[in-house]
């Protein structure tokens, strides 16, 4: 009886450890994937592509200022034809207390 408790209890706490463990594992790789591509432009190797992987990155990490950045940088280098990063842009501006219908951004008209 004692073995069967011993066990379960050692079963238990593998799967414990083993759930904090990706979960670590997830968090590190978002921000590596932050600071890689942040580099990448720093050494002046910038596109549209990069652009629009930070902006999402820093959005969905809540980081509203960062995603404004580059949403902004994005929208610059290349033509606007996704209403879902107008949305993301939008709510930023909205999180920053920044949003207003004369925004230049806002303004252009999106086309498929």
């Amino acid at each position: 009886m004692y073995k069967n408790i011993l066990l379960l209890f050692f079963i238990c706490f593998s799967f414990v450890s083993f759930s904090q463990t990706q979960k670590k594992e997830n968090s590190i790789s978002e921000i590596d994937i932050i600071q890689v591509y942040t580099q990448v432009v720093k050494e002046g190797y910038g596109t549209p592509q990069v652009y629009l992987d930070l902006a999402n990155a820093c959005y969905f990490k809540s980081d509203y200022k960062a995603s404004k950045k580059w949403f902004e940088k994005l929208f610059n280098e290349d033509k606007i034809t996704d209403e879902t990063l107008l949305y993301r842009y939008k709510q930023s501006l909205k999180a920053l207390g920044l949003y207003n219908e004369n925004n230049v951004y806002l303004a252009v008209k999106v086309t498929n």
